[in-house]
């Protein structure tokens, strides 16, 4: 059984719509139904999803270097030791100084607010 090709469509040939079209004697006219030139308005998911694939990336690293890092090391802290893996204890040490940022942060903000708040 012999097929037959299909022929193109008038309204465009291989993505080009102002391409003349085979068979026909005019290339087909094209008008903009839009006056933005393709680009999306930011939104807040679209950031999100930013964020979320950042993080992917940064816990991928995290978890090469925790890998990467196991010997054991010794830690002392107020009078207590103890051994534990490299990457564990930076890993904890890098934990600790991001709650005081946060702590520092909201400190700051609530300042800033309540400056606000009183008309300063």
């Amino acid at each position: 059984m012999a097929t037959t090709p299909t022929p193109p469509l008038a309204s465009a040939v291989n993505g080009n719509p102002t391409r003349k079209v085979p068979g026909t004697s005019a290339a087909p006219s094209v008008t903009r139904t839009s006056t933005s030139h393709g680009k999306a308005p930011r939104s807040r998911a679209g950031a999100a999803w930013v964020g979320i694939c950042i993080a992917a990336l940064i816990l991928v690293a995290l978890i090469v270097f925790m890998l990467q890092n196991i010997q054991l090391v010794l830690v002392s802290f107020l009078g207590m030791e103890g051994t534990v893996p490299l990457a564990v204890a930076l890993l904890i040490a890098g934990a600790g100084v991001g709650v005081i940022a946060l702590v520092v942060g909201t400190v700051r903000i609530a300042q800033l607010r309540r400056r606000v708040q009183r008309g300063d």
